[in-house]
């Protein structure tokens, strides 16, 4: 085995005002009139059609920009990949499908700033030699979905986007999907596969997008966030980039933060910055003076740091891969003392297996396996044995699995297990939560018999109510 990386040593932290986020606080920032006000647009305008495509995937390349979805790619390098001299056309699929639960960066953007986005895909497009883009969004972004499409039509009418782009003889349609809410399209492959018009199904790589993705064909596939950068980058530079971050994790990050904190949000930092600066500095610290148990790094598939891990922390991916999680989607959550984690692991078993496309089976059924033993320990019923069954069928889902699904729900489940084991084993027999069953028990089963005589079932909510609690 590989030795664990060491956390790499974070720059100096150089005064830092948002990029991405500068503008979304100001009235009528999802418009075109406000966004060419400060200077949109100009930076496709002098680059589609015109700049050398290959400098501008080197210069992306240069500045070490990484996906900003939850894997971390260097983005430069993967619009390298893309395969050429095919014969087919090439696509650039953006990922909108924001369903990383304790994550919600990407909305700000389609709701507040859809022209940024718009005019990093338009760069992208001629960069990687693309004449269709397309956005994809999460089902439920209903004003996400309004402002982006109508940034689409406004920026067509203006000649930045469609035939003959900015005047320059390059063709980019843009084309906004909404997704129908299913958490796997945010794969990437799943979310070809919805784009495509069938079910999003993950598909197995290799081969990978850049060689045959969507419709068979060569495709980029890039986050929101990551696609928002790509115009800043031209207009400044790779060095420009590089002077906030670490030497491997260069720039800046989107991060939401919630949970039991002062002031949840989102925020735009340097990378690199401690973890403990940004829950106090950014975040207000932990409400009502209670003390930290826990924080998930990285949207809920993010395996937990104990308080221990977040004081040595720096907020970039060789840091948080060297403790053994990952920075993911940028989704902070803080919990308190008074969290009950095996809850709290609980209900994300129960998303996770709900959310699996039951395509692959270490993930169709250990999800279902998860969920069934949190709940068995958490509502008092678990048995000796329950927490090594855990730890086998994590072991069993990981690397085993078309996508990534099942190990998001084994590395979170593994992690409370490695950190937490006590809370658990407390709830093994836990007479209270026994009493407190047949209590509801006896109570919904008096109830039910006082409906039939009055010759009136009870409802589905009552009795959805006892399944559930019992």
């Amino acid at each position: 085995m590989a030795d664990t990386p060491a956390p790499t040593e974070p720059k100096p932290i150089v005064p830092f005002k948002p990029v991405i986020l500068a503008h979304i606080h100001e009235d009528g920032s999802h418009t075109l009139d406000h966004y060419e006000a400060r200077g949109g647009y100009a930076v496709a305008r002098e680059h589609v059609g015109t700049t050398d495509p290959a400098s501008l995937v080197k210069l992306v390349d240069d500045s070490g920009l990484r996906g900003r979805g939850g894997a971390g790619f260097p983005t430069g390098k993967k619009w390298s990949f893309l395969a050429k001299g095919t014969g087919k056309p090439a696509y650039l699929a953006i990922n909108g499908d924001e369903s990383e639960p304790g994550t919600f960066k990407d909305r700000h953007i389609l709701e507040r700033d859809p022209h940024q986005l718009i005019e990093g895909a338009l760069i992208t497009c001629w960069a990687i030699q693309s004449h269709q883009a397309f956005i994809y969004l999460r089902g439920e972004f209903i004003l996400g979905y309004e402002r982006l499409d109508k940034a689409v039509r406004e920026a067509k009418a203006k000649g930045y986007v469609g035939a003959n782009a900015f005047g320059k003889g390059f063709d980019i349609t843009v084309t906004v999907i909404r997704g129908a809410g299913a958490y796997i399209c945010g794969e990437e492959t799943g979310m070809l596969s919805s784009i495509e018009g069938g079910r999003g199904y993950p598909k197995i790589k290799p081969p990978f997008p850049a060689i045959s993705g969507l419709f068979k064909c060569p495709t980029i596939v890039n986050n929101v966030e990551t696609i928002a950068n790509v115009t800043h980058i031209v207009k400044n530079g790779a060095a420009w980039h590089r002077q906030w971050g670490t030497e491997k994790s260069p720039g800046y990050k989107i991060f939401c933060l919630s949970g039991q904190v002062n002031k949840p949000g989102v925020y735009e930092v340097p990378l690199g910055i401690t973890m403990d600066s940004f829950i106090n500095d950014y975040g207000g610290g932990l409400r009502d003076g209670k003390k930290m148990k826990a924080v998930i790094p990285g949207g809920l598939s993010a395996p937990v740091l104990t308080p221990d891990m977040v004081a040595k922390c720096t907020m970039d991916y060789e840091s948080l891969a060297g403790l053994g999680s990952m920075l993911g989607s940028g989704g902070v959550t803080v919990l308190n003392e008074d969290v009950d984690l095996v809850d709290s692991i609980f209900n994300t078993m129960r998303f996770y297996h709900h959310e699996s496309c039951g395509q692959c089976t270490p993930c169709r059924e250990g999800t279902g396996w998860l969920e069934k033993l949190a709940h068995r320990i958490a509502h008092g019923h678990g048995r000796q044995g329950d927490l090594d069954l855990l730890g086998d069928v994590c072991k069993n889902m990981r690397g085993r699995t078309i996508c990534v699904l099942a190990d998001a729900a084994a590395m979170p489940m593994q992690s409370y297990l490695q950190h937490f084991r006590g809370e658990f084993e407390k709830k093994l027999h836990d007479p209270g939560l026994d009493e407190k069953a047949r209590t509801f028990r006896d109570e919904f089963t008096a109830t039910a018999k006082q409906a039939t005589r009055e010759h009136k079932a009870p409802s589905v909510l009552e009795v959805g109510l006892g399944m559930d609690r019992t």
